[in-house]
């Protein structure tokens, strides 16, 4: 049997597995995280200390692919590392998206030291289900869409128009789709399609991050700015900016630790795909 961690951040949950003796294989990820029929995630991740007291973090989306950053992830990832008596409350994650200081706020709440964007974000105009969509590029850990949605965001097709935005030519490896409604210099709402995971999840940490940069070079956005998700819950960017980019930038928000528990083999058996999509 293999122990497991259920953490969430924001409305995403993962599993998580400390110090494994080997990394999950990509079919045993995609069962996982498969809903209703095994335990169901958006993603999986391991955590290892390091011998500088730093901890390493490798994260998978649901379909069993490697990705370089998961802002809601790595924020539990720190919280996991404080539950576990690895750091007393400030330690640095190593992820595949360079190093994040994380501080622990509270049982409920982390606080990352979050990189500038690997790009600027470039205006750009989407041919999508035959319009279309003003919107930004960007890469934050992994490449993001950005589409100003003025209308109501609850009303948005986020399930039809993520999907081709997800695959569109623009975007040779795919990207994150994220519709964001700003409701004032300093808050906007935000719903996101995610690479990896194939549907609109109750957060996206780097869309967040993403928008924000989008926000502060359109002139839109101020820090520190407040991000409503699906789920409900609120993220806060803050940190500094100047010349219509953001240079240095902190994220906090929910990141909690569930539950801890045993899998039995089952849960990771080769699973039928659905009859239906």
């Amino acid at each position: 049997m293999t122990e497991l961690f259920r953490v969430s951040g924001a409305g995403n949950d993962f599993l998580a597995l400390a110090e494994p003796a080997a990394a999950p294989a990509a079919e045993t990820i995609r069962a996982w995280c498969r809903r209703g029929v095994s335990l169901g995630a958006d993603g999986v991740f391991t955590l290892k200390r390091e011998e500088n007291g730093a901890v390493e973090m490798v994260y998978w989306n649901a379909d069993g692919g490697q990705a370089a950053l998961c802002v809601n992830a790595t924020r539990c990832a720190a919280q996991l590392a404080c539950e576990l008596g690895w750091a007393a409350g400030e330690l640095t994650i190593r992820t595949g998206a360079g190093p994040f200081a994380a501080r622990r706020v509270s049982a409920h709440e982390v606080e990352l030291e979050m990189s500038p964007p690997e790009s600027a974000p470039e205006p750009m105009s989407l041919s999508v289900e035959g319009g279309k969509l003003s919107a930004w590029s960007l890469v934050v850990g992994v490449p993001h869409a950005v589409i100003p949605w003025d209308d109501d965001l609850g009303r948005c097709p986020v399930a039809t128009l993520g999907p081709p935005i997800r695959r569109h030519p623009a975007f040779p490896d795919g990207a994150n789709a994220n519709f964001v409604r700003w409701r004032g210099p300093h808050r906007f709402d935000i719903r996101t399609w995610e690479r990896g995971v194939e549907g609109e999840t109750l957060a996206c940490g780097s869309g967040v991050l993403a928008a924000v940069a989008t926000g502060v070079a359109a002139g839109t956005l101020e820090l520190p700015a407040r991000a409503r998700t699906k789920g409900g819950f609120e993220l806060t960017v803050d940190g500094e900016a100047a010349g219509g980019a953001v240079t240095r930038w902190t994220m906090a928000g929910d990141a909690r630790v569930l539950a801890r528990g045993e899998v039995f083999p089952a849960a990771g058996q080769p699973l039928p795909p659905p009859a239906w999509e």
